[in-house]
């Protein structure tokens, strides 16, 4: 009766903190259906909209890591209902906002209230679920969600931008925190705090500020260009933030991310492959979407639509996975739907505007998915397993961090290669030219899968013990 009290509870509480998750990643995708409203209503300019997305991306991969250290050292249940909180009250302000600035500002505290509370939850589903099974069967329930969500997003969105107006895109977070917060208090266990020290503010600082930096500068390839002053600087301005926090590393004994993360093989193997993986799932998002949207002229709600079977794909892959991962070694795994990934990655460098949803998108993004829902378990046991639960926050801050950091620099890459290839094409403005385009980015997208793969395979070993 103990043993069946306490898969109860902590299925209860894993529902609670996977909901925290699931706003995370419905956030960064709902709002992109509102972007026209949104512009109509509050008068955006052309080149304030884009700040709606970009304030939520920049505060969110610019304060993760620091987000893991303060869930590691005041209590990953404070620190969780804490960022839960934050992002509920934003998305109340951002919902009622009459202006522009008031908008962009409350999108930035919702990724300040995301990057705390993401590294917390998942720090406290390893401590719901220490080892084996149990643990593994969560962390396929933490794919899933991640999944759905980026579906969900633009599918949900563009029924309350249709039904209600674009400001229930931001709405429907408010009684889904309070859920979360009433429910959480019953259901998720307290934790004390695992991690001591005084603090590491410089570090803290100089991260965060460089990390920003690089997103700014990265997300704003695609408009500005790689040779544009704001892009340099921005770039410059990472380099030189991110070279100072090496300093302080170095000279503090606090460190903000603790050297023995670092010097785990498996750790950062896995930090590494989350990465290569944010390159290749940012781009299939994003060239998947523009070639429905503008090749076969599906609207929000039909994208959303299109990606739901990989969703599912990825659901099921993470089950199947985290079944047979105390058979199966981790790095073989992770290395296996690396693969997987990159043979969907390379078919769709086949697209062209004669290619049809059935036909072409939906076999290769089933393959990604399967591929990405097999690889999520042990890559994300790998991340986590040298850590200790001393360090189990930053260490998910990290791994996450990788993906955000992968992706952005991934777009803006692709991206860049992208619009080459179109330039160079004998008729540039053809769909032709276009889909030649995405397609070279599919295959660059591709070879990056294929050497997470070779990484997966020789680097995450002796971890199967350990999930």
């Amino acid at each position: 009766m103990r043993a069946r009290a306490r898969e109860g509870s902590g299925a209860a509480a894993l529902a609670v903190l996977a909901g925290g998750q699931l706003l995370i990643v419905v956030d960064a995708t709902i709002v992109n259906v509102a972007l026209g409203p949104i512009r109509d209503g509050l008068g955006f300019s052309s080149a304030q909209l884009s700040w709606i997305v970009t304030a939520y991306t920049l505060a969110f991969g610019g304060f993760l890591i620091p987000g893991g250290r303060i869930a590691d050292r005041f209590g990953r249940r404070r620190v969780f209902m804490a960022g839960v909180a934050v992002f509920g009250v934003a998305s109340l302000v951002g919902g009622a906002a009459e202006t522009p600035l008031t908008l962009v500002v409350a999108r930035a505290v919702q990724g300040l209230g995301a990057a705390v509370l993401a590294p917390a939850a998942l720090g406290l589903v390893l401590e719901v679920f220490p080892s084996g099974r149990g643990r593994r069967s969560a962390l396929g329930v933490w794919a899933a969600v991640t999944a759905a969500g980026t579906a969900l997003g633009s599918v949900l969105g563009g029924v309350l931008v249709e039904a209600l107006s674009w400001r229930w895109v931001l709405w429907i977070n408010v009684p889904v925190v309070a859920a979360i917060v009433l429910i959480g208090l019953a259901v998720v266990p307290r934790s004390a705090a695992v991690s001591t020290g005084r603090g590491d503010l410089p570090g803290a600082a100089t991260v965060t500020g460089g990390l920003m930096a690089l997103v700014y500068a990265l997300t704003g390839v695609a408009e500005y260009g790689w040779l544009d002053v704001r892009t340099l600087a921005g770039l410059v301005l990472a380099a030189g933030l991110l070279a100072a926090f090496v300093v302080v590393q170095r000279r503090t004994a606090d460190r903000l991310i603790p050297p023995e993360l670092l010097r785990n093989r498996a750790v950062v193997a896995a930090d590494v492959v989350g990465l290569a993986f944010g390159v290749a799932i940012f781009g299939l998002f994003y060239f998947v979407s523009l070639f429905l949207s503008t090749i076969k002229g599906a609207g929000p709600i039909a994208v959303g639509l299109a990606f739901v079977p990989m969703a599912l794909a990825i659901t099921i892959a993470a089950q199947v996975s985290a079944r047979y991962a105390d058979r199966v070694a981790s790095g073989r795994l992770a290395a296996a739907g690396a693969l997987l990934v990159a043979i969907g990655m390379a078919l769709l460098g086949r697209l062209g505007p004669e290619s049809t949803y059935l036909g072409a998108l939906l076999p290769t993004l089933l393959l990604a998915g399967v591929g990405l829902g097999a690889a999520f378990v042990p890559l994300t046991s790998a991340a986590v397993a040298g850590a200790g639960q001393a360090h189990a926050g930053v260490a998910s801050a990290l791994f996450n961090s990788g993906q955000q950091i992968g992706g952005a620099l991934g777009l803006a890459v692709l991206t860049t290669v992208s619009a080459a290839r179109v330039s160079a094409h004998p008729d540039p403005a053809s769909a032709a030219a276009t889909t030649a385009g995405w397609g070279l980015s599919f295959l660059i997208a591709a070879v990056v899968a294929l050497a997470a793969a070779v990484l997966a395979a020789t680097r995450i070993v002796a971890v199967k013990e350990s999930i």
